[in-house]
């Protein structure tokens, strides 16, 4: 697969995921709305090709289905995922092989790490167009705005590069960024992102941090970039082992970072520590506007692009949206890792109507009393990206995690809430969640909806009522002899609940 956006895009259209609409459109709420309509039916890739405004095609909803994340990440199937998270929990918590077929699979994961050292292009596509000083003009971006009440334009989709201005360690993170200027933007980012913690450091030292965002980069990056897990390396690295082989750098022109050599655009500017505007409101991934928050802003005197580019595009708000998609890809590739931290736990699931972090169902091998309420604990604390999940359900092994069904029939026959319900207060909180009384601070809440033993229950559990395995071959069997084999049972009927699920 070619290591960019461009490649992707042709896979998309090969594989007949890919619509060209020629029709103008509109980035001021036109384009967001086509592609929401899009997601919400799991339909394909957008690329608008004539933007009102702008001269460079649009493309969004690429990565609307796990499917197509999947092929952005060199994987047929979502159960390739959880094969790179064995790889990547290998690398976090490394064990001394006991056999030898550990140490040959050790063996090839620190080969794999070796493909995945970032490489160098010193003719890089991303630079084949530069624009600096009072030429550079940031409204000529196609920025899209999605919602009505937003503020302004934004960019979604952007690394957002900086670097420590002591070690020299670079991060990559994707944050949201909105126009201010011709040539200024500001960054929304949480006080305990990478970029954050640059900035702080640069401040303390009196110095401006450099700063660099890369445009319509490969999907796969995207996703190394979103992947938070606590493990030693760049997010290049990651990159690389991701798609089995470095990503091309490049050096940028008037700041000292390196960029994907492949990017569609690049914007390089400084932040001087203080200088903030008000940035917001926007709809968030919760499903609501956010509030207005002083942001730092950045100068940019420098762009840099392909020759004719395509600019990369989404936006957040209540699932399904891309961001979304990419959360249950993440999942998969959390498993293993979250085994390792826990051992425990046998599977978790994060449901995306839950916003993919918010709630979290969690199973276990139970074996002692007490252990569901442990789990619960030990995975709120197991990586970073569970700090802000309010509400962890712990069930059986033999509960299927992934089927609300189960799910629900374990909470209502299981769960006693003046036993099984425990509330940490006051823990830190999502500052987009505006359901708790304080921003910044609220609860979280622990659900043993296990089966209990003792000392957890004084009296015996009711057995567990199951088919006769025999009677449930013979009927296997026979399924096509009793003309049944033709209906279409693989999936659950909507109005089954008395409602339509559909809608």
């Amino acid at each position: 697969m070619a290591r960019d956006l461009r490649g992707f895009i042709k896979i998309l259209e090969e594989r007949g995921q890919l619509k060209r609409i020629s029709a103008l459109v509109n980035p001021d709420m036109e384009i967001a709305e086509i592609a929401n309509r899009m997601l919400q039916k799991g339909g394909p890739g957008l690329l608008f090709e004539n933007v009102k405004g702008a001269s460079f095609p649009v493309a969004v909803n690429l990565m609307g289905t796990v499917e197509r994340i999947c092929w952005a990440m060199n994987m047929q199937h979502p159960e390739e995922l959880e094969t790179l998270g064995k790889k990547l929990s290998m690398l976090q918590q490394p064990k001394p092989p006991k056999n030898l077929s550990q140490a040959i699979d050790f063996g090839k994961v620190l080969f794999d790490v070796l493909k995945a050292k970032p490489g160098r292009d010193f003719f890089p596509p991303c630079q084949q167009v530069v624009v600096e000083g009072e030429d550079l003009n940031l409204n000529k971006l196609p920025l899209i705005r999605p919602y009505p009440g937003d503020a302004g334009k934004i960019i979604t989709l952007g690394l957002v590069i900086t670097k420590d201005c002591v070690t020299g360690t670079p991060n990559v993170g994707v944050y949201r960024l909105q126009l201010q200027s011709a040539q200024t933007m500001t960054v929304h980012w949480l006080s305990v992102r990478g970029g954050a913690r640059h900035l702080r450091k640069a401040a303390e030292r009196g110095k401006k941090l450099e700063v660099a965002i890369a445009l319509g980069v490969d999907p796969l990056i995207i996703m190394a970039a979103a992947t938070p897990i606590p493990v030693d390396l760049s997010e290049w690295l990651f990159a690389g082992l991701y798609g089995g082989s470095g990503v091309p750098l490049a050096k940028c022109k008037t700041v000292d970072l390196e960029v994907p050599a492949d990017s569609e655009f690049v914007l390089e500017g400084t932040i001087t520590p203080g200088e903030v505007l008000p940035d917001g409101p926007f709809g968030d991934h919760m499903g609501y506007y956010g509030g207005v928050e002083d942001s730092p802003l950045i100068r940019f005197g420098c762009m840099t692009h392909r020759r004719e580019p395509i600019y990369l595009t989404t936006f957040s708000g209540r699932p399904p949206k891309e961001e979304a998609m990419m959360a249950i890809a993440l999942n998969r590739i959390y498993t293993p890792i979250l085994r390792q931290q826990v051992s425990e736990i046998v599977d978790f699931f994060l449901p995306m109507e839950a916003l993919s972090y918010k709630a979290a169902i969690i199973s276990i091998d139970k074996a002692y009393p007490g252990q569901a309420r442990r789990a619960a604990l030990a995975f709120w604390s197991a990586l970073p990206q569970f700090t802000y999940t309010k509400f962890v359900i712990v069930v059986d092994k033999n509960i299927n995690i992934r089927d609300p069904r189960q799910v629900v029939w374990a909470i209502s026959s299981k769960v006693d809430p003046s036993r099984d319900v425990f509330i940490l207060p006051n823990t830190p909180f999502d500052t987009l969640d505006f359901a708790s009384e304080k921003l910044g601070l609220g609860g979280r809440m622990g659900i043993d909806a296990t089966t209990k033993i003792p000392p957890e229950t004084e009296h015996e559990w009711g057995e567990a009522l199951e088919s006769d395995p025999n009677i449930a071959a013979l009927v296997d069997r026979r399924w096509a002899e009793y003309g049944l084999a033709k209906l279409n049972l693989g999936e659950v009927n909507p109005n089954l609940f008395g409602y339509d699920i559909s809608k």
